[in-house]
């Protein structure tokens, strides 16, 4: 009884990993200024919503991603409903790029992921330039886009792996 009850502890808590993730990394503006790295950011939540809408759509929810946009606002200062637009943009990336491709190939997704990295900066820059009077350092932005897109392939295999390793337990 025990021993069961454990495994569904754990196959809940693998099945909610990826919303767990997403509302840490929204919650804690991770800044590596601490390190002495100046240069080095990049937005977690932009490959962990890309990775999970396109590999397994069925882990996060409109809904919790929306509100992970709000509380994403509140954390950095961003005018509230910015980053839940953005993040819901990134889904219907993923969720385009899952319904037209045939043969899933890392490549590929990587590629796309750049172009909706820059399409979504791009929205982003608009809204909060033309619309809110926001000041936006380009220099930052753009470190923040190169690390991103980089780390994605990173990071997209360490969620490949930890995927195909909990898949084989339950």
């Amino acid at each position: 009884m025990y021993e069961t009850s454990n495994k569904n502890r754990e196959k809940n808590l693998y099945r909610f990993a990826p919303i767990i993730l997403l509302f840490i990394s929204v919650l804690n503006e991770i800044d590596f200024n601490n390190l002495g790295l100046k240069y080095f950011s990049f937005n977690f939540a932009y490959i962990l919503i890309f990775h999970y809408s396109l590999k397994k759509s069925e882990s996060l929810g409109y809904g919790l991603i929306f509100i992970a946009g709000l509380f994403n606002d509140v954390v950095t200062g961003m005018p509230i409903g910015i980053s839940s637009f953005v993040y819901l943009l990134i889904c219907g990336a993923a969720s385009y790029l899952r319904n037209i491709t045939l043969r899933p190939n890392l490549m590929k997704d990587w590629i796309f992921f750049l172009i909706t990295l820059l399409t979504i900066n791009s929205i982003s820059f608009l809204i909060l330039t033309f619309i809110f009077n926001y000041e936006i350092i380009f220099f930052s932005q753009m470190i923040n886009i190169i690390f991103t897109f980089f780390l994605y392939l990173f990071f997209s295999y360490l969620f490949g792996i930890l995927d195909n390793n909990l898949m084989r337990r339950y």
